[in-house]
């Protein structure tokens, strides 16, 4: 309680010192052309009051030597120790004296030193439109500035690699008893620009110089022979053209031109939309034609399929991989016509158990089973493959889960998707699979064990294993399981649900019956012949 006491009063006194004490940056505002800046801020308990208060008055002298505007530099500011605390976003303030009044009332948070989770909200959050950061279209440099005292108490790395993939600019300043290898590992190359140490909090105003520095250089588009066809417009990575609203940057990177029709009509498209002058046509993937309305794309339409998904939800697959296995599950509804009458589509999830996330019968459109699909939770846990097959051909293929009758000759596929060994034996449920007349595939990623996927999959393992090293890189894995699951393609070929009555079906039933009907006139006439040549021998002998 004295320290809470203690950090209070300091707070309170420092608070009450005059304002127009803060650190000044010389020179004129600084014009950078548009920019999406947010800082970062290590308020952990290791960062005492006095040091809090200096970073705090360097924020708001760095804040008051920048061009803020909605149309030049926003800034947002957040703070972190073991939680993430947004000051103000990107989109709040267009005014320094606003910002200055928010930064002002910050109190610290005074925890933990979770810098990772710190990036991981700025990279999600703190850039995104929502709060106020520039479409990426529109090419808005974003730069993040992290300034932390200690070593982290998370891991750093793998997340201020995904914020610099994408697009985010990353300076790292340590200060004090900051961890040279943590700033390294966060930083954007080259790590001698974007990695600043300083020795105390007095001297963190020597970083706000240098950084002023590069972001307020000579203007680049005054540098450089842009020939922009509309507008020059000077970022932290050079002078890029920007056209004027309805227009389009073309290729070269100078010219203009008038905003690509796809992009500004409600084309309807399922595929892919592609202008042509003053209109624009509709494409399919290779392999799938346009249907009559010009927009759809044909689908597995010749025959009829019982589909059950086997997903491995286990721990190895890990959160952000399970959301890509289910994006991939939806880009194969996307090729089948999934209706009560066409193909029908059940999935089951398992990990250390088994859960039928919807049976065969359940969703009659795609639309329906896509939002199943994006609705599954992750199970986590171990990888009983083998139980999970148990289950399928127990009761995913029953009548009572949607499964059509036997007699209607529906073909029955089974797709197993695993990253991993299984815990328990497959061998007796993926042979009473194929027993059961069920056609197998299986779908490895990442250290999925090639053995297994074998003994899962039906003959020839060729047709019917399919491997991707990475969850990312599995799309391709789509035109071969189109070229396998279509009736048309692959398995069930031929195999159509027809009515007695139809004609196609009279008129085969006709052409059996004359065939066979001639056949017995023929026989009959060879047979009346004989019993003539018969009668004549009996009457000669007599």
């Amino acid at each position: 309680m004295r320290g809470l006491l203690c950090w209070s009063a300091l707070v309170l006194l420092l608070l009450a010192q005059p304002w127009e004490a803060q650190p000044q940056f010389t020179g004129p505002k600084c014009h950078t052309g548009p920019l999406d800046l947010v800082f970062v801020i290590d308020s952990s308990r290791s960062v005492r009051p006095l040091e809090f208060e200096t970073m705090r008055r360097f924020l708001v002298g760095l804040v008051r030597s920048l061009d803020v505007g909605p149309n030049a530099t926003r800034v947002g500011v957040i703070q972190y120790s073991s939680q993430v605390q947004s000051v103000f976003p990107l989109g709040a303030f267009s005014r320094r004296e606003d910002m200055e009044r928010a930064l002002r009332t910050l109190v610290p948070l005074a925890q933990g030193t979770m810098t990772g989770l710190a990036i991981q909200y700025a990279m999600n959050v703190a850039f995104s439109v929502a709060e106020g950061a520039r479409p990426p279209e529109e090419r808005v440099p974003r730069v993040a500035v992290i300034v932390t005292d200690g070593r982290p108490q998370d891991r750093v790395a793998e997340v201020a690699a995904q914020a610099r993939a994408r697009g985010i600019e990353i300076y790292a300043v340590g200060v004090q008893r900051a961890d040279v290898g943590s700033l390294r590992a966060m930083a954007s190359p080259p790590l001698d620009e974007h990695v600043f140490l300083v020795e105390s909090f007095d001297l963190i105003q020597e970083f706000g110089r240098q950084f002023r520095g590069r972001l307020c250089a000579v203007d680049p588009c005054s540098l450089s022979n842009h020939s922009c066809q509309h507008e020059c417009v000077s970022t932290l990575d050079g002078p890029h053209c920007r056209c004027p609203d309805g227009h389009d940057l073309q290729p070269d990177g100078r010219s203009c031109r008038i905003r690509d029709l796809c992009n500004s009509v409600d084309h309807g498209c399922e595929f892919q939309c592609v202008s042509e002058g003053l209109s624009y046509r509709c494409l399919c993937p290779e392999g799938q034609p346009l249907e009559a309305d010009g927009k759809s794309c044909s689908r597995c339409r010749e025959g009829h399929v019982d589909l059950v998904l086997l997903v491995d939800g286990s721990k190895s697959v890990r959160p952000q991989n399970f959301e890509l296995v289910k994006r991939f599950v939806t880009q194969i509804v996307d090729f089948l016509d999934v209706s009560p009458e066409g193909t029908r589509v059940g999935l089951v999830q398992f990990s250390s158990r088994v859960r039928t996330e919807f049976p065969l019968g359940r969703y009659g459109t795609a639309a329906e089973l896509k939002q199943a699909v994006l609705a599954v939770e992750y199970m986590e846990r171990g990888t009983m493959t083998g139980l999970a097959l148990r289950h399928m051909v127990e009761h995913s293929f029953s009548e009572a889960q949607g499964a059509r009758p036997r007699a209607l000759n529906v073909p029955r596929v089974g797709l197993v998707f695993t990253d991993g060994r299984s815990q328990d034996d497959i061998s007796v449920w993926a042979a009473r699979a194929k027993e059961e007349g069920i056609v197998m595939y299986a779908v490895g990623v990442g250290k999925a064990v090639e053995e297994e996927l074998r003994e899962i999959a039906s003959e020839p393992a060729e047709l019917h294993v399919s491997y991707s090293p990475d969850f990312s890189t599995m799309t391709h894995l789509l035109e071969t399981l189109k070229g396998s699951i279509c009736p048309e393609e692959g398995v069930g070929a031929g195999t159509e649900l027809r009515s007695p009555c139809d004609c196609d079906s009279l008129v085969e039933f006709q052409g059996r019956a004359l065939g066979s009907l001639e056949s017995l006139t023929h026989r009959l006439a060879q047979l009346t012949a004989r019993l003539e040549d018969l009668e004549s021998l009996l009457a000669g002998h007599k």
